[in-house]
């Protein structure tokens, strides 16, 4: 394959991946606060996949498409978007793909522990931006008194959701290590 099919063969799997996680922002259970959607599943999975900059960058296409007024995050899309309580989760996808991406390595080469550190690290990242954002949202701009303790009480009701997600994932991720990934190989 030439240089210029394997760069479209990329910016396809990009585009595949920011789609993936518009997707499973409508496969969602609605709970108080933030919705259970499948976007952490595909954000994660973006960055095992693709590597760390495709990874994000996937993620980052998702969310300037979001941004621009598509009305493909869990609750709706648009500038307006950045002063919603959940944009800092967002925010967290690009950072937890790049992670990912970066602690996997070569997903051909990882084994089941490196794989399964890096979707935990992937998901310490995206808690990490987003629970700060949300309580600053809520305290700062929206003015509602949320102390902190609250606020990681509320993120650890997710969490074990997000961390079953992304145990399944595992299996998935050396079936197609298995099979040499998506992304041409040099």
């Amino acid at each position: 394959m030439g240089q210029s099919g394997v760069n479209t063969r990329r910016a396809a799997l990009v585009a595949l991946f920011a789609v993936i996680t518009g997707v499973g922002a409508f496969i969602r259970v609605p709970l108080p606060g933030v919705p259970f959607t499948l976007q952490v599943p595909a954000v994660l999975l973006a960055g095992a996949v693709l590597g760390p900059w495709l990874g994000a960058a996937s993620q980052l296409a998702y969310v300037a498409v979001g941004l621009l007024g598509l009305p493909v995050f869990a609750t709706g899309g648009g500038p307006a978007y950045v002063l919603t309580p959940t944009f800092g989760f967002l925010v967290g996808f690009v950072a937890a793909a790049f992670v990912v991406g970066l602690v996997v390595g070569d997903v051909a080469r990882s084994g089941v522990a490196r794989i399964a550190l890096a979707l935990a690290l992937g998901i310490a990242v995206l808690y990490a931006i987003g629970v700060p954002w949300f309580g600053w949202n809520l305290v700062v701009y929206q003015r509602m008194p949320v102390p902190t303790a609250t606020l990681w009480k509320f993120a650890a009701v997710y969490l074990p959701l997000d961390v079953l997600k992304a145990a399944l994932l595992v299996p998935l991720i050396r079936v197609m290590r298995a099979r040499g990934g998506l992304l041409p190989r040099r």
